[in-house]
């Protein structure tokens, strides 16, 4: 009997490190509540042309319809969630857009051209990254690619970087839609050690990569799949945050790309 306690003692204490203390949450799959003071999740307002890589994926199935973000790679290819792609029939891409509604052009793509993460566990938010194949789009001032990390034997962590987040995700965990004008915030990158404070060993793998999210600064719904951006570079796709809020104070958490970048390379060849 003492051994058997000893061994749940020991697997209860293992189990602490690797289990979420705060739910994660899909920005996506988030429900809005109402907060009293209705903050701002302390965003800026884009200006035109400010981020031609940022694209809006508008979502439809047989179940509905939802919002994403997601980013240029190449001509012919879009970088988002694997959360996003899920269970879609099809994406209309705005892209060129500062005011949402108002995009430079669109193009509707059926599923048959998106490359999900053959590996995409929604359990553990397991390899939550997927490619859209597009038609060849022509770069101009307001719509063009972002940068990859270049592919190598070893990758920064970019702990302690500053880095840009944008989307039309919420403003507030109140908002009840999306934004109309494109929003951006600067966060820096905490070691995944931190992170895993919050959500677990499980959750927060290699595959991760997190933000401190001070002043109520974050990522919320609406902005799934967008784009973490570090000196011109791609180096984050927004996966999950706190179930208790984009204001909440708790990590945001990306897909780090360059865990990624083989698998990018080997599916669209970039």
């Amino acid at each position: 009997m003492k051994v058997f306690v000893v061994l749940v003692l020991a697997l209860a204490s293992a189990s602490a490190g690797l289990l979420p203390n705060v739910a994660p949450v899909h920005p996506r799959d988030r429900v809005s509540s109402a907060s009293i003071a209705g903050r701002i999740t302390n965003g800026k307002d884009a200006v035109a042309d400010q981020f031609p890589y940022q694209v809006g994926l508008s979502f439809s199935s047989s179940a509905g319809s939802w919002w994403c973000g997601g980013s240029i790679i190449a001509n012919d290819w879009v970088l988002t969630a694997a959360h996003c792609t899920d269970g879609a029939a099809s994406v209309t891409i705005s892209y060129g857009a500062t005011v949402r509604t108002s995009p430079k052009f669109t193009q509707t793509v059926s599923s048959s051209n998106f490359i999900q993460h053959e590996s995409y566990l929604a359990l553990t938010i397991r390899n939550d990254i997927s490619l859209i194949k597009t038609s060849s789009v022509a770069f101009s001032s307001s719509v063009n690619k972002i940068a990859l990390p270049a592919i190598s034997n070893s990758y920064s962590t970019y702990e302690g970087k500053t880095a840009v987040a944008s989307g039309w995700g919420l403003t507030s965990d109140s908002a009840t839609a999306v934004a109309r004008n494109l929003q951006y915030v600067d966060l820096t990158v905490i070691p995944n050690s931190v992170c895993q404070q919050t959500f677990g060993s499980l959750i927060v793998t290699s595959r991760v990569l997190c933000v401190a999210t001070p002043n109520k600064s974050s990522t919320c719904q609406g902005d799934s799949g967008g784009p973490l951006a570090l000196d011109g570079v791609l180096i984050g796709a927004t996966s999950f945050g706190s179930a208790d809020g984009c204001e909440s104070g708790a990590p945001a958490a990306f897909t780090r790309i360059t865990y990624f970048r083989d698998w990018i390379k080997n599916k669209a060849g970039i």
